[in-house]
C-alpha cells in the first residue's frame, strides 16, 4: 500500500514539478508571479486532445500509436509556447516598469481570458482523451505502475534534467542566470534582455503544456478550469522548494505529489486539494524561503 502511493505520489509530483519550473524561473528573472500559467498547462491539455483526434481521424494513431502521440506532443509545445510568447510580449512586457501590482492584475486578467475563450470555443463539458495507452502494468513488491506512469516519470525527469543543463551549460541559459542576478548590469554587458525573457516565457510555457498533455493522458478527463488549481498546487511546490530555485521548483512538486497521494491514502481523499494550501502556509510560517531557497538580506 505505502509503495503503491509513493508511485502515485511520484508520477503527479513530477508533473507538478515540471509546472512550477515555468513560476519559478518567470520569477527569478521578473519577480513577479504569473497566475496565467496554469491555463497554460490547461491549454496543453486541449491541444493534446485536438491533435491526437486529427491523428487518430487520419489513421495514424491506429497504425503508429507512438509516433502520434509523440508528434502530439512537439505540436503542442510549439502552439503553446507561441501563447507564452505573445502573453509575455502583449500583457507582461508593457507593464514592466509599472508597479508590482499592475502585471500581477494583467496576469490574473489573462487567467480569466483563457479560461472564458476555451469555455466559449471547445464548451464547458469535459473533453475525453482517448485512452490508448493500454493495461500493461509492471510490478514490484506488491505495487505496480502502468506504462503511462512510467512514461509520465521518465519524460519529466528527462525535461527536468535537459532544463538544468540548458541554464547551466549553453551560452543562452548562462545570459538567463545573469538577468536573473541583474537585469540592468545585464544589458550593459550586452545581453538582450527582452529575448531572454521571450525565451523563458517560451520554456516555460512549453513545459507546461507537455504537462498538460500527460495529465490529459493520464486521468482522462479534461475541462476548462483545471488550470486553476494545477496553477496553485505548482506555485505552492515553487514556493516549498524556495521561489526562483530551479532544484527547489523540481524537489517542492515531487515532495507536493508524495504528500498529496499519501494524504489522500491515510489521512481522507476528499481533502486531496487542501493539502497543498495546508504546505504552503506551513512553509510561509516556518521557513519562507523554500527547502533549498536562501534569505538575502538588501541592503538600502
Amino acid at each position: 500500500m505505502l509503495l503503491q502511493q509513493l508511485i502515485n505520489g511520484l508520477t503527479v509530483g513530477c508533473v507538478y514539478a515540471v509546472i512550477a519550473l515555468g513560476y519559478t524561473m518567470v520569477y527569478g528573472i521578473l519577480e513577479f508571479i504569473n497566475f496565467a500559467h496554469g491555463e497554460i498547462y490547461m491549454l496543453g491539455a486541449y491541444f493534446g486532445i485536438i491533435f491526437l483526434a486529427l491523428f487518430t481521424s487520419s489513421g495514424l494513431a491506429a497504425s503508429n500509436f507512438p509516433l502520434a502521440f509523440a508528434l502530439t506532443v512537439l505540436l503542442t509545445i510549439l502552439f503553446c509556447s507561441a501563447y507564452g510568447f505573445t502573453i509575455e510580449k502583449i500583457a507582461y512586457r508593457p507593464l514592466r516598469k509599472a508597479p508590482r501590482l499592475s502585471p500581477l492584475i494583467s496576469a490574473i486578467g489573462i487567467s480569466i481570458f483563457l479560461q472564458n475563450y476555451v469555455m466559449i470555443t471547445q464548451g464547458a463539458t469535459d473533453k475525453v482523451f482517448p485512452q490508448k495507452f493500454g493495461d500493461a502494468s509492471f510490478n514490484f513488491l506488491g505495487a505496480s505502475a502502468t506504462s503511462l506512469q512510467l512514461i509520465i516519470i521518465f519524460a519529466s525527469g528527462l525535461m527536468m534534467l535537459g532544463l538544468h543543463l540548458f541554464i547551466r551549460k549553453t551560452r543562452t541559459g548562462k545570459a538567463m542566470r545573469a538577468t536573473a542576478q541583474d537585469m540592468t548590469m545585464a544589458s550593459l554587458v550586452g545581453i538582450n534582455v527582452d529575448r531572454i525573457i521571450s525565451v523563458t516565457f517560451i520554456i516555460g510555457a512549453g513545459l507546461a503544456a507537455a504537462a498538460g498533455v500527460m495529465v490529459a493522458a493520464y486521468y482522462g478527463l479534461v475541462n476548462y478550469s483545471i488550470g486553476y488549481v494545477a496553477g496553485i498546487k505548482a506555485f505552492t511546490a515553487a514556493v516549498l522548494g524556495g521561489i526562483g530555485n530551479i532544484p527547489g521548483a523540481m524537489l517542492g512538486g515531487v515532495v507536493l505529489g508524495l504528500i498529496e497521494s499519501l494524504g489522500s491514502a491515510y489521512v481522507s481523499a476528499e481533502y486531496k486539494d487542501v493539502y497543498a494550501f495546508i504546505i504552503l502556509l506551513i512553509i510561509l510560517l516556518i521557513k519562507p524561503s523554500g527547502l533549498l531557497g536562501t534569505s538575502v538580506e538588501e541592503k538600502v
